[in-house]
């Protein structure tokens, strides 16, 4: 009786996540990406985004695209307004567009915010990835100097050389983004990202 329910416990957490293929996944996040992408190339915003924990954007973690590229990002410290369009600094041209992204919307999947330090955002973003979407085979995350170091080993989707990518990083990238910033409480933005040799490597920078 009792391999009977143990065998019937194993069916059913196993059938707790139904299985999705990374090319379902790849399909699904290009699909939501495509009103963001048109938004950004049609106003020509060309700037790394800034990821902001749901704290600071009305209870949702989304992503800033400045609308002025390379000036020093200078975040107020009140929430920024939840809106398309926001002002996110004390200067006039302090402006930016605010979108949810992959990263964004896969934080919901967490059943609990992850802690700060570096074991528990490579759980969180392991998680995901392995467990959830099945789009990677392993994880590894450091933390040094204001970086967040990530390790990807087994990344089923790739980074392009498009615009969406340039600004807001893959969807691997973005989300691993977005569970960092809300882990840390701080804004966040994608500093390099690279792929080669079975493995991928993220580098997130901090900002104050």
């Amino acid at each position: 009786m009792s391999a009977i329910i143990i065998g019937l416990i194993s069916v059913a957490l196993a059938n707790t996540r139904p299985y999705i293929s990374p090319e379902a996944c790849d399909l699904i996040l290009k699909t939501g990406m495509e009103n963001t992408a048109a938004l950004i190339e049609e106003l020509g915003l060309r700037g790394k985004a800034v990821y902001l924990p749901s704290a600071m954007r009305d209870g949702r973690s989304q992503a800033l695209i400045p609308l002025v590229d390379n000036r020093e990002l200078n975040l107020a410290r009140d929430k920024v307004p939840g809106r398309l369009v926001v002002r996110y600094g004390a200067n006039p041209d302090d402006m930016a567009v605010a979108v949810s992204t992959p990263g964004s919307l896969n934080i919901d999947m967490l059943a609990t915010k992850p802690g700060p330090t570096a074991d528990d955002i490579e759980a969180a973003v392991t998680y995901v990835l392995t467990g959830l979407l099945d789009i990677a085979s392993s994880v590894s995350v450091n933390m040094a100097d204001s970086q967040v170091h990530i390790e990807v080993k087994g990344a089923k989707l790739r980074y392009e050389d498009i615009w969406f990518y340039r600004c807001l990083g893959s969807p691997i990238a973005s989300i691993a983004a977005a569970i960092s910033c809300e882990a840390l409480g701080k804004p966040v933005r994608i500093k390099e990202e690279d792929y080669g040799q079975g493995k991928g490597r993220i580098v997130l920078e901090v900002l104050s």
